[in-house]
């Protein structure tokens, strides 16, 4: 996703009234997929509990829950501001511009906006550096395809997504120069039918590893049902498919930071940031490795995630070229922010055009 630009001027800083001990703060949370999606909203779900659980009585939360991205998430985030809420979170890209227009109308409420670039007075972004946790699984599926095809179920092409096919893909092509990547287009987050027939289409093809950057867990039972398929979580564990399908995940953990700034709103301390965390910062978790994966490469997996916690090693380091064979990455050279959160091009051995 065109998520933000790290080059912008500093935002600007707008502190939130304190609470009164006695005066309970509204914390509102606005999911583009059901709660129980066992992925993305899910774990945003999770991250509202954590803030119930930490407050206590301080604090109460709402959501809604399947609100689609556009006009609708209009009215959703309008009528949670109308009925007190003192902020909102906004859980998924599509809804930048509606949370724009709507923090507009109500400059006393504040707002988070989860991997969107536009802010504002009273209006923060905040995401997670996904990427990080592609490489790992990257590895991982380059390691253990016997086809030498992977399938990968995309959502939009926004840079996000372009960035974990990129990571991963770099990183399967390292430990397996053999490896192919096919890509499949879903056009949803959360569409449980459609990926069941994306994941399908894909092992079809050949496919014995199937990524996805999408919500629902159809494409673990997808690859259960076709056995003999290894998969990964997203934004979720979904260990209900391991050891197999599912040998390991990446897990969004939104707790601390959906804390940090209801803190914040109580405290009166709010002020309008911009926030990019991975590994390092614990937002980017990875689920357990299962005993599926051979040793040797659970431990280069452990390591590599260890090398880019410590800031020892970045997954977009050169030499790396563009899909037309240009130079992007010299040798060492690692990638800037403003490039990643750009990022509209495929990296060399990738086939296939990015979707307009």
């Amino acid at each position: 996703m065109n998520r933000r630009t790290l080059l912008a001027s500093a935002a600007i800083l707008a502190a939130a009234p304190a609470f009164a001990q006695d005066d309970p703060v509204k914390v509102g949370f606005i999911y583009v997929g059901p709660i129980g999606d066992g992925g993305w909203t899910y774990e945003h779900n999770e991250g509202r509990l954590a803030v119930e659980e930490h407050f206590g009585d301080q604090v109460e939360t709402v959501y809604q829950e399947s609100v689609p991205e556009g006009a609708d998430a209009v009215r959703a985030i309008t009528q949670m501001a109308l009925s007190g809420a003192d902020i909102i979170f906004t859980t998924s890209f599509g809804y930048m511009d509606p949370t724009i227009e709507v923090a507009a109308n109500f400059p006393d409420v504040v707002f988070e906006h989860a991997t969107g670039y536009k802010r504002a007075e009273n209006v923060s972004t905040y995401s997670a550096r996904f990427y990080e946790g592609r490489a790992i699984q990257g590895h991982i599926a380059g390691a253990m395809t016997e086809s030498n095809r992977i399938g990968y179920i995309a959502s939009f092409p926004i840079p996000e997504v372009i960035r974990g096919i990129n990571s991963a893909y770099i990183h399967a092509k390292k430990v397996n120069p053999d490896v192919e990547f096919s890509i499949v287009w879903a056009y949803t987050w959360f569409d449980p039918a459609k990926e069941a027939d994306a994941a399908r289409a894909l092992i079809e093809n050949g496919a014995d590893v199937i990524l996805q950057h999408t919500d629902s867990t159809a494409p673990q039972a997808a690859a259960q049902e076709a056995g003999d398929v290894i998969t990964f979580g997203q934004a979720s564990d979904m260990a209900e498919y391991a050891p197999e399908p599912r040998v390991s995940s990446i897990i969004d953990n939104w707790a601390p930071y959906y804390i940090d700034r209801v803190q914040a709103v109580i405290d009166g301390t709010w002020e309008s940031q911009d926030v990019w965390y991975g590994i390092d910062q614990g937002m980017v978790e990875i689920g357990e490795i299962t005993d599926a994966v051979p040793e040797d490469v659970r431990e280069q997996a452990l390591e590599m995630k260890d090398a880019i916690a410590a800031g020892e090693y970045h997954p977009f380091t050169g030499p790396i070229n563009r899909q037309d064979g240009s130079e992007w990455l010299a040798e060492g050279e690692t990638a800037d922010d403003g490039t990643l959160l750009g990022m509209d091009f495929y990296v060399e051995g990738l086939s296939g055009e990015i979707p307009n």
